[in-house]
Parts: C-alpha cells; sequence; structure tokens
C-alpha cells in the first residue's frame, strides 16, 4: 500500500511518517502551501517557508521521498473566503474544521492520488477503526466499508473535533498513526530517532496561515468602522421576554416534584487530580439499563430525600437554586460542576423527555434564539458645564445598561471574548456578550456569571446537519442523549439532541458561556465516538 503523509514540519506528522516507515508501507511525504500572503501584510507571521525546509530534513532522515504542493488557490476560495463571508455577517467560523474537510481530506487527497497515494496520513490525534457488525465483520453500507472516529488517547491533545465534517468516504482514505499515543510519547520517539521536528514547537493560529492578529488579517478585506460598546447591567434581564421565555421555559421542563429518580449512568472522572465515581441522576422517563430507585425529587433548592444508595442525590438545578456561587453540599465545589467526589451532581439541569417532546417547534426555535439587545436605547441632554456653562451634550441614565466605550469594528469580536475590549472600572473581567453587525454595537456584561453570557440551546440547520454514521442519522420527532463539543478543548457536555424538520437543537444539561454562531457543534457518543456534527 503506498501512503502519502501529510508533513508540516511539526513533530506530530514526522512521528507519523516515521511510524509507518516503520510498519514496512510504502511512504512519500508531502508538504502543501496553502496561503500566499502576497501584499506581506502578516510577513514574519507565515512560516511555511521554514516549515518546509523542516519537512524536507524530516523526509531525508526517514528516508522517504518528498514532494511539495500549491494549494492556495483552493485554501483561498473554499476557507478564507468562506471565514470572512462568515465574520462581515457577525458569525465567528471556525476554518480548522473547514481546512480539514476541503483542503487536507479532499484537494490534498486529490494530489496525493496523482502520485499513487491509497491512503493519506496526517498527524492528528485521534483514531480510526472499523465499525463492525455483531460477528465481528466490518459493516458495508452500499458497498462502502464503515468506519468509527474515535478520540485520541491523550485528552489534552484530542483533535477528532477537528474532524467532525468528514464523511466515510473520506474516512476511508484517511489514516492516524499517532491517535494512541500521547504527546510526550510523540516527543520521545521523534528524539529517539533524531528527527529535526523533536523540539520543535506546536503550531498555533489559523490552519496554514499561522499565528497571526486576527483582526489584521481579516481587516485586508473588512473594513474597520468604530462604534459603540455597550455594558449591559442585570436590571435588562427581568424585563426581557426572551430571557423570560428561556427562563420559565427550562423550568417548565424541570422533573416533576415526588418523582422516583434513577441511576442511569456510570463512568470515571478525575476532578483536580482526584477519581471518583460519577452517578448521573435522573427521572424515571430516561432510559436506563437495570435502573435503581434511589431519591424523590423534592423541587426544591437542595438534596433530594436519600435513597438505600448512599452516594445517591439529587443536586440542585441551576435554575431551582438561584445559581449561588457554591453549593456547601457539594463540599465546596463551585457551581457548573457536574459531580462530586461523593457521587451528587451539581447544578444540573434534570429535564424530564416527555416535556421536551411536548415542546413544539416554534418554542425550540425561540429556545434557542440568542438574546437581542437592540431595545436597548440611549436618549442625548444638554447640560451647562463649568464657569462659562459651556452648552455640552450627554447621554441620559439608562437602567439597562450604559456605553462604556469605541471599538473599531463589531465584525472582530466573538461572543466569550475578553481580551482586546480595554474596558477598565470593573471589579470582574468584561465579557462580549452579543454582536450586532448591521448597527455595529458591541454589547458586553462583567463577571463570568452574567447572564447574557451562557445559553442552554442552539439548532443546526437540517441543511448544516453531518452525520459520520450516517447510520445514526435521527429520524423527526426523535429524542437522543449524546455528549456534545462546542470548541476545541472543551470537556465534552452532556445534552439531549431532539430532531425536527427544521434542525436539530442541542438542549444542554449545563448552560454553555460563549456560545457563538458559526461555530460547529459535535457530538460523541458514551465511549468517545464522533457521531456527527454541524455549523450553528
Amino acid at each position: 500500500m503506498r501512503i502519502c503523509v501529510g508533513l508540516s514540519g511539526g513533530v506530530d506528522s514526522s512521528v507519523a511518517a516515521l511510524l509507518l516507515k516503520r510498519q514496512g508501507y510504502d511512504v512519500f511525504a508531502m508538504f502543501m502551501q496553502n496561503w500566499h500572503d502576497a501584499d506581506a501584510t502578516l510577513h514574519g507571521d507565515c512560516e511555511w517557508e521554514e516549515d518546509r525546509f523542516v519537512a524536507e530534513m524530516v523526509a531525508r532522515k526517514i528516508g522517504i521521498p518528498f514532494y511539495f504542493v500549491d494549494l492556495s488557490k483552493e485554501y483561498r476560495q473554499r476557507v478564507v473566503d468562506y471565514m470572512f463571508n462568515e465574520y462581515s455577517a457577525g458569525r465567528t467560523p471556525n476554518p480548522d474544521v473547514l481546512c480539514n474537510r476541503e483542503i487536507k481530506f479532499d484537494a490534498f487527497l486529490k494530489a496525493a492520488g496523482k502520485l499513487g497515494a491509497d491512503m493519506v496520513a496526517t498527524g492528528h490525534y485521534c483514531r480510526r477503526v472499523p465499525l463492525l457488525d455483531a460477528d465481528g465483520r466490518q459493516v458495508m453500507i452500499d458497498g462502502q466499508p464503515q468506519w468509527r472516529l474515535l478520540e485520541g488517547v491523550d485528552p489534552n491533545k484530542d483533535q477528532s473535533y477537528f474532524l467532525c465534517q468528514l464523511s466515510q468516504e473520506q474516512l476511508g482514505k484517511a489514516l492516524f498513526p499517532i491517535g494512541h499515543l500521547t504527546k510526550p510519547e510523540v516527543r520521545e520517539l521523534a528524539r529517539q530517532a533524531d528527527l529535526p521536528s523533536a523540539d520543535k514547537k506546536d503550531s498555533q493560529g489559523i490552519c496554514f496561515v499561522g499565528k497571526v492578529d486576527l483582526p489584521t488579517f481579516l481587516q485586508q478585506k473588512l473594513k474597520p468602522a468604530e462604534g459603540d460598546v455597550v455594558e449591559v447591567y442585570d436590571a435588562y434581564y427581568a424585563q426581557s421576554e426572551q430571557y423570560r421565555f428561556v427562563h420559565d421555559t427550562l423550568s417548565s421542563l424541570l422533573e416533576t416534584p415526588g418523582e422516583p429518580m434513577m441511576v442511569t449512568e456510570y463512568s470515571s472522572e478525575d476532578s483536580g487530580g482526584k477519581p471518583f465515581n460519577n452517578r448521573r441522576v435522573t427521572d424515571s422517563n430516561s432510559p436506563a439499563t437495570e435502573p435503581v430507585e434511589v431519591a424523590k425529587s423534592t423541587g426544591k433548592a437542595d438534596w433530594s430525600e436519600s435513597g438505600p444508595a448512599p452516594s445517591a442525590f439529587r443536586a440542585p438545578s441551576r435554575l431551582a437554586c438561584g445559581e449561588p456561587p457554591v453549593h456547601e453540599a457539594t463540599g465546596g465545589h463551585g457551581c457548573g460542576t457536574t459531580s462530586t467526589p461523593t457521587g451528587g451532581l451539581s447544578h444540573r439541569n434534570d429535564f424530564d423527555v416527555e416535556k421536551i417532546a411536548r415542546l413544539s417547534d416554534e418554542e425550540l426555535m425561540r429556545l434557542s434564539e440568542p438574546i437581542r439587545y437592540d431595545d436597548i436605547k440611549f436618549e442625548t441632554e444638554t447640560y451647562r458645564a463649568g464657569k462659562k456653562h459651556i452648552k455640552k451634550t450627554r447621554y441620559k441614565e439608562n437602567p439597562f445598561g450604559k456605553i462604556v466605550g469605541r471599538h473599531d469594528g463589531a465584525q472582530f469580536y466573538t461572543i466569550g471574548q475578553r481580551k482586546g475590549l480595554n474596558i477598565g472600572g470593573h471589579k470582574d473581567s468584561i465579557f462580549v456578550i452579543a454582536t450586532d453587525v448591521p448597527r455595529n454595537i458591541i454589547y458586553v456584561g462583567e463577571g463570568h456569571t452574567h447572564k447574557g453570557l451562557s445559553r442552554s440551546c442552539l439548532r443546526i440547520a437540517s441543511q448544516d446537519i453531518h452525520w459520520i454514521r450516517t447510520d445514526l442519522a435521527m429520524a423527526d420527532g426523535e429524542i437522543r442523549r449524546y455528549r456534545v463539543r462546542i470548541r476545541y478543548r472543551q470537556p465534552l457536555q452532556d445534552a439531549f439532541l431532539i430532531k425536527r424538520p427544521n434542525g436539530i437543537f442541542i438542549l444542554f444539561d449545563i448552560p454553555q458561556r460563549g456560545i457563538s454562531n458559526g461555530q460547529f457543534a459535535a457530538w460523541y457518543s458514551r465511549d468517545g465516538e464522533m457521531l456527527g456534527s454541524g455549523v450553528y
């Protein structure tokens, strides 16, 4: 079998090539240039020439042929132009996901095929294994072998999220030789083989563009335009129709007080380096294997009535407990934690599946929509200042917010962003909670617990749903439990996936900070298999 390794000059792809060579495959390396900075706007940041030099030295050291391919035209058309279009619309794209789908496992794959490659290998930390039936034979669909995409063994380096848009056809041509290794093990293998990339730092920034100042990069096409930065006060949410709707709807989905609670899921977690058992306590309507009744829901901001299992408790939901900073009953764990050393669960929404099923499409749409702040308006007034009573203009006080600064373009900011705002005078950090690109306004809030920073639901439109495991595609009306990731290196989050004719709605057990439209949500099975994804 002839295998082409996408050799970037980094240690991961270098060791991937090394292992395949040692395994006796017919291996060759190919370096792809995907970016031309014709105007030298980013000179000094795009280090592809140095990367190519290191990649060629690695190929010589391993003893494999080295090729070069220029895919900059395809990259600009299929990734960079997409980025500009998304940012200009006020969305935050993920170019790395697009780069893998459109370039590495499409344009590059075709270029490698012209050189006789049967497969393409990369240095991603993930694993590909065959999908087997009950008899241990690989499943075939329409004559095509089916594959499973699993998380990498190293939890700190798992890169399966970046491959969430790959198809079965692409997986069938892909190899991930280092997915079973940790980063330190990869480094050690490179040092033992005396590879030139052994101590090379990991790449940062945009895929194949490098570590860049993103606003500077975007300003090649998007023009700066000054606008207001508006701080939103907590008082706004008491009169916000959208906030009240979300709050009331989520409250209505919680389990009914007095219903029996069941232990339905078991897993081994690690909290601060201390392993413990995490028992998911849900209502009796949830699917369970040999469910054990352990408690009854009290519906109050406290633990449930304890049952026969000593570690079985029901933590208060986020909505019911009023969001205190710490639950004393959980041993001092902060809000937002999903489990405790005593086996309980902290600050989760325990939703009733039957109640979720009764939500209308319109209610789910509203539940998934971000809060808009365009009703916060500022009127001006004139006043006299100084001894000479000079006439000046100022904004009238507004109980819901205040203009606290200026920015250079709303399209350059993303939800959850903290750096680059240059706003002082606050005890806690300031975060972007919303952007209004048409009106060129940024809305911010103070503190990690600001009400506008988190959302519990998002929607993936029907045309944007992608299943890696096409055999598991959901039918309208189905509700499933999966673990979801909305950004790279985020711990997997428990959630319900709700399929309706207008898309998939993802309802999280714990509200998620910094949900920014344009990103990808990827869902996984309990054993770490990537099943599908979609842009929200």
